[in-house]
């Protein structure tokens, strides 16, 4: 029997956090990168965390998690 990605979520959601925090993790590593974000070494990703995380800290505005989340569904919806 086919579980559902419905199911999957709802179960998913009864982990703690730093279990689905790892599952998060874990699948967004099976994901093919796209090609220009695929072209950026190691070194310069942790360079572009770091400055985010920098000004988030410094209080620059940011989005919302409604709307990061809502970009990153019509992201992998192909929007």
């Amino acid at each position: 029997m086919a579980i559902s990605t419905e199911q999957v979520f709802k179960e998913a959601l009864q982990l703690p956090e730093s279990e689905r925090a790892r599952l998060v993790t874990e699948l967004l590593a099976t994901l093919e990168p796209e090609l220009p974000a695929s072209s950026r070494s190691e070194r310069e990703w942790i360079a572009k965390v770091e400055r985010r995380a920098r000004a988030a800290l410094d209080g620059a505005p940011a989005l919302s998690w409604a709307e990061a989340r809502a970009r990153v569904q019509d992201r992998l919806a192909g929007k």
